[in-house]
């Protein structure tokens, strides 16, 4: 299986820019999956609730309409962020389309800082979906710090985790490399670049988009401060095959019963 990454610089508010930016980056590229970050086309940092009832959408709205050109132009399922809209509640929410349509999406769990003012938290359980034979689950950002939420996708079953991201502090890409050994899965990791002050706030952003194997080995690394885009394959029978050695399982030997 090829996996990717897309790692842009979006402008806040410039949805057909932020468009045009991915669509460029694409350009001649083909692979079965390939991951954008959180909220690319409308960037990170928002500042009154009324910008985020401008600018979120339906799950089925334009940003959506955009992934799946983009699927079709890869030949393969996109995975991206985007501010979803349902009813009056706004969701930091990342949506799985190939070119058939959209195939799901997930709402994020673990809000972090001010996104806490601007969107409700996730309310929908941990879903994988099969990409062209491959089972893969979705997570945004945030989620990575707390291990629950990568070892839940491993438990029902994913071997890839598609994780859109906008990060801010150094430590995720490391942390990665434990997600993956320890679920033995590989993880897509998308980050934007560049930097958003916008009212109290000012943010920058991380780059070092990120492909992780299952033995913690990164296969690819984008730059902390450019545009970027890679893709790597990746063999899905070594996160099929969980046993450590003849003795230990990696997942059948958990003990939940003794854990808090």
């Amino acid at each position: 299986m090829r996996v990717g990454y897309v790692q842009t610089s979006p402008a806040f508010g410039q949805k057909h820019a932020n468009f045009k930016e991915v669509e460029s980056l694409l350009d001649g590229v083909r692979a079965d999956l390939i991951v954008l970050p959180e909220l690319f086309a409308t960037g990170y940092t928002f500042a009154s609730h009324e910008e985020v009832e401008q600018l979120a959408e339906e799950t089925d709205g334009e940003t959506s309409r955009f992934l799946i050109e983009m699927a079709n132009q890869i030949g393969g399922a996109v995975v991206a962020g985007f501010a979803e809209r349902e009813g009056k509640r706004y969701f930091n929410s990342a949506v799985m389309v190939d070119s058939g349509g959209i195939m799901g999406s997930y709402r994020k769990i673990h809000l972090f800082n001010k996104e806490k003012q601007w969107f409700s938290p996730g309310d929908r359980a941990l879903e994988v979906y099969d990409v062209r034979g491959a089972k893969v689950g979705m997570m945004i950002c945030f989620d990575w710090i707390f291990p629950e939420t990568a070892r839940t996708l491993a438990l029902r079953g994913a071997e890839v985790i598609a994780h859109p991201v906008n990060l801010v502090l150094p430590y995720c890409q490391e942390a990665m490399k434990t997600r993956c050994i320890e679920n033995r899965i590989y993880a897509v990791t998308a980050n934007r670049i560049g930097t958003e002050q916008r009212g109290e706030d000012n943010f920058s952003f991380t780059g070092a988009s990120q492909i992780t194997s299952t033995t913690g080995e990164v296969l690819s690394s984008a730059p902390k401060d450019a545009a970027h885009r890679d893709t790597a394959d990746i063999d899905l029978t070594k996160a099929r095959q969980k046993n450590i050695n003849s003795f230990n399982h990696l997942l059948n030997d958990r003990r939940p019963e003794l854990y808090w």
